[in-house]
């Protein structure tokens, strides 16, 4: 039984170190690895199982707003990273260059794409003609190389995963519907129904926009550490690219125009979302609809009954496969105990125990990742019961997580107690904003607190500048970020 407790200390206690018991959960729990390549890590297979899960209900909700999956280049010419000059300084600091290809140096260096839109949109200047191509509803799901100086497993890595969607339109109006679409529908929908984390959305600062968009949207979540991170983003990019690019199309009127454009992605950082939204000192709690494992069985087994027992597991992972993500651990080599603290730290949501005194009752003990709760199920209510509590625990990871959101958002209009709780408390705070870039620079500076989104619902009072003090109607949602 020590061996047992000894497991678990292996987490470093959240409360005490959060950062280290963030690296702990996610190393430990076998989700991702440090590899010899500095700021690039490993996503190993269960890490990997998850990102696929992510994957699957997020490729769906892309694909039912009719956009579909391609595939473009890696590498982009040094010539068309330049074209659009606000894009290209927002990202100059982050690119990775390749200079040789084999033993010739090249006669134009290549980036390793930061971003698509430099390498897509000569494409798109080729496809369009007439109206007549338009929309065009483009996904892709590929890596992206940024050269970071500070690193953190999923959260901010050299190399990392995403989808980037890119869309062209007619006009302003459907390029503007498109960007909201994604923001609500597809990302608001997944994040929430998914992934069980509540967000904030709204619309960014000029300074905190995309570089070369016309407006930014963005997703917000709070961290259990009282930091926010961004979910992710839908770009309305306007005609920047279009002009840079020559992307023009002949209208029904005969007259030759612009098209308007979007680019929105997430990416592998929402799996530490997913470990920082829901998991504690005992490790991951995820989600079920997007555990790798949603249930596992852990067969009680002692030399007289082991045969029996084991048979018993076995015809009913038979009968829970066809609906569940379900695993046996039958491992003679480890004692219950150490099996039921290790699924518990790699967050599966239900435990089955199975042992010679549920044998002779026809029935299996169940046990709830989130809470705890334990309770003896009968084998022919089996099935019914696995799928009521796998949606009552994704319901309940929400609800707790949504009830911690909203605890932690805080309305304050004196400066000197928004800095006493961006330094004591963090979490959101809601005040308004004179929109002036120089009040915004400041706050930061002194409180490391930027403005996450300005909300869609902004309300009918006005108020007084957290910072100079000046009437406004600007509400917005400090907090500092990752």
């Amino acid at each position: 039984m020590e061996k047992d407790i000894e497991f678990v200390k292996e987490i470093t206690s959240k409360e005490k170190d959060f950062s280290q018991w963030y690296v702990d959960v996610v190393r430990k729990t076998e989700l991702a690895d440090y590899t010899t390549i500095k700021g690039c890590m490993v996503i190993r297979p269960y890490g990997y199982g998850l990102w696929e899960n992510m994957q699957a209900g997020l490729d769906r909700r892309i694909k039912e707003t009719g956009h579909k999956n391609a595939y473009f280049p890696l590498f982009i010419p040094e010539s068309l990273l330049k074209k659009e000059a606000e894009h290209v300084e927002g990202f100059a600091p982050e690119v990775a260059w390749v200079t040789e290809g084999g033993s010739q140096k090249l006669e134009e260096r290549l980036a390793i794409r930061p971003t698509s839109e430099a390498i897509i949109c000569s494409l798109y200047s080729k496809w369009v003609r007439s109206w007549r191509d338009l929309p065009i509803l483009i996904n892709q799901w590929v890596n992206i190389v940024r050269w970071e100086k500070v690193t953190r497993l999923f959260l901010r890595t050299t190399e990392f995963l995403w989808q980037e969607g890119h869309t062209a339109h007619k006009n302003e109006q459907e390029a503007e519907e498109e960007t909201l679409k994604i923001l609500n529908q597809v990302y608001r929908d997944y994040i929430e129904n998914d992934l069980a984390i509540p967000v904030i959305v709204g619309r960014k600062t000029e300074k905190e926009k995309f570089a070369g968009a016309l407006h930014t949207y963005t997703l917000e979540a709070l961290m259990t550490d009282g930091k926010v991170l961004q979910a992710g983003t839908s770009h309305n990019l306007g005609q920047n690219f279009a002009k840079a690019f020559n992307i023009k199309y002949l209208d029904e009127d005969q007259q030759e125009k612009y098209v308007w454009q979007t680019s929105w992605g997430t990416t592998t950082r929402l799996i530490g979302a997913l470990v920082m939204v829901h998991g504690d000192d005992r490790g991951l709690n995820l989600p079920p609809k997007v555990a790798p494992v949603q249930v596992i069985i852990i067969p009680i087994m002692f030399d007289k009954t082991k045969k029996e027992v084991r048979n018993k597991a076995e015809d009913i992972i038979t009968i829970l496969k066809k609906d569940f993500r379900v695993e046996i651990d039958s491992r003679d080599e480890y004692t219950p105990g150490w099996k039921f603290n290790e699924w518990e730290m790699k967050g599966v949501p239900l435990r089955l125990e199975i042992g010679p005194k549920d044998l002779a009752k026809s029935q299996v003990m169940m046990v709830r990742r989130d809470t705890g709760e334990k309770m003896a199920v009968k084998e022919e209510k089996l099935v019914e019961t696995v799928e009521k509590l796998l949606n009552n625990i994704q319901e309940n990871l929400f609800n707790k997580a949504k009830s911690f959101l909203q605890k932690n958002i805080r309305e304050v209009s004196d400066y000197n107690k928004f800095k006493e709780i961006m330094e004591k408390k963090r979490g959101l705070i809601k005040t308004y904003w004179c929109g002036n870039k120089d009040c915004e620079d400041k706050i930061k500076e002194e409180t490391k607190a930027s403005i996450r989104c300005i909300p869609f619902e902004q309300e009918e009072a006005s108020g007084k500048c957290i910072c100079c003090g000046k009437e406004s109607s600007t509400v917005v949602y400090f907090a500092r970020a990752y």
